[in-house]
């Protein structure tokens, strides 16, 4: 089965004050470790971002509309059924958790991880089918990703389901201050650096 993976890389990283995805992690940049760890379980990786960013695959059509806007471009450029969505904020996926995500969607239309009550929409499972209602979203004005998850079926996964390979739930961590980053850079095994 192909599956598509699509890194999310267009936020305007305000909080951070810099391209999140362009910062080092290793020996690589949080956008390059995501995209690798993604192509462990993808056949291809689509990388969503600004114009004004290297190294990526498609613009954001309009940009600084919020993540929403950059599901629905990614999704649309995807040529499989399923597609593995992870922001680039996000170093400390990983690939069995993805794996674990695209086996549970089974008939929905999005699969996500439920983490202290809410659903990890920026790491989860995604059908092509749902960009149309992704566009139809932001046509709108909406700009919320859960109103996404609201419209269409999803299929949301309780954190539990990852307790074997994800204890602590590393996966969905967002790394979005300069304190996260910091965090998220003490908690990574010298085994997990690109070779």
């Amino acid at each position: 089965m192909s599956v598509t993976g699509i890194v999310l890389c267009g936020g305007q990283s305000m909080r951070m004050g810099q391209d999140k995805g362009a910062m080092p992690f290793g020996n690589e940049t949080m956008r390059e470790r995501v995209v690798r760890i993604v192509g462990q379980v993808a056949t291809d990786v689509i990388i969503v971002g600004r114009r004004d960013q290297q190294g990526i695959t498609i613009h954001d059509p309009v940009e600084h509309q919020g993540p929403l806007a950059g599901i629905a471009a990614g999704l649309a450029a995807s040529t499989t059924d399923l597609n593995v969505i992870v922001a680039c904020d996000m170093p400390l996926v990983r690939a069995a958790v993805l794996q674990r995500l695209i086996d549970a969607i089974g008939d929905a239309d999005i699969a996500v991880a439920v983490v202290d009550g809410h659903a990890g929409a920026l790491c989860g499972v995604y059908r092509s089918r749902v960009a149309p209602a992704a566009q139809a979203l932001l046509d709108s004005g909406e700009r919320r990703v859960m109103a996404l998850l609201d419209r269409v079926t999803t299929k949301r996964v309780d954190a539990a389901t990852f307790a074997d390979i994800d204890p602590n739930l590393e996966s969905f961590l967002s790394v979005d201050t300069a304190d996260k980053y910091q965090a998220a850079l003490s908690k990574m095994l010298p085994s997990d650096q690109a070779t």
